[in-house]
């Protein structure tokens, strides 16, 4: 999940000539946030995405190009977005997701509540006809 929901797969980034780019409304913002995460479940995910960065650290003279190839990621960040992708999964719903396949299915459908009437328009009320007998 993490090269998806994360933003650092080709299809969530933009691009700016022919130069990559990234930023918060593009790559960091594709999914929306858990309705009701509790308190300790914030504390929980935001203690996994800080041992994402303090594991990166540990590996300071690699590019994030590196960091992130699929085939020579280095175990320990593959773990610590593992459990950070657990505790994402926690604030969705307590039952596991079986496949990535039904996470996105998930995402996919809670996107779509979420913004089901940002595009739609409020009809306005007509004046009701008065009929002289």
């Amino acid at each position: 999940m993490f090269h998806n929901a994360y933003g650092l797969d080709k299809n969530y980034r933009g691009r700016l000539k022919s130069d990559y780019r990234y930023s918060g409304s593009i790559v960091y913002n594709n999914f929306p946030w858990p309705a009701n995460p509790s308190d300790k479940q914030i504390k929980v995910i935001e203690k996994a995405a800080q041992k994402i960065l303090d594991t990166r650290d540990e590996f300071s003279n690699n590019s994030l190009a590196d960091l992130y190839d699929i085939s020579s990621m280095p175990p320990a960040l593959v773990k610590a977005h593992a459990e950070l992708d657990k505790a994402v999964d926690q604030a969705y719903r307590a039952q596991p997701f079986t496949t990535e396949a039904k996470r996105m299915e998930f995402l996919f459908e809670l996107y779509e509540k979420y913004t089901a009437d940002l595009f739609t328009k409020e009809k306005p009320k007509r004046a009701a006809k008065k009929v002289s007998i």
